[in-house]
């Protein structure tokens, strides 16, 4: 589905709630030129801060609460946003850190985000300067897809 709609090739890569970083060295082992990984709890960020080195990939970790990173400005935008919060996290907000990633310029024009969701939830409600594209159900889970 996401291969359909990006090229990787090129593309930065913003993992925030990264957890393993699984996402982001996806993106970037097909083609993304650099990823950052958004993680709050210190034994996962150490565990992606590995992986990058084993894999020698352009990668680098912040050891943060996402809304605190998204809060200032960024050293470059990026192209593809995956945000895989908890599913205890309010959608209110998940919206309010979309609204951020705009304001502070975190993403280019045409910017994709993926946001993982429980999909008994409520759907998102994308804040202005993002259009709601799809949304895709999984099981209990439920990806939504916004162009900046």
């Amino acid at each position: 589905m996401l291969a359909a709609r990006m090229d990787f090739d090129g593309a930065t890569v913003l993992d925030l709630y990264a957890g393993s970083g699984a996402l982001g060295l996806e993106a970037l082992s097909r083609g993304a030129t650099g990823a950052v990984f958004v993680e709050s709890d210190r034994r996962a960020a150490a565990v992606i801060t590995a992986n990058i080195a084993a894999l020698k990939a352009p990668g680098t970790v912040r050891c943060a609460p996402v809304a605190k990173v998204l809060a200032g400005a960024p050293a470059r935008r990026v192209d593809l946003v995956f945000a895989d919060p908890p599913y205890d996290v309010p959608a209110a907000e998940v919206e309010a850190q979309l609204a951020a990633l705009l304001r502070n310029d975190w993403v280019a024009p045409g910017a994709l985000a993926v946001v993982e969701r429980a999909a008994g939830g409520p759907p998102l409600r994308w804040p202005d300067g993002w259009e709601r594209v799809d949304e895709r159900r999984y099981g209990d889970t439920r990806l939504e897809f916004g162009i900046a």
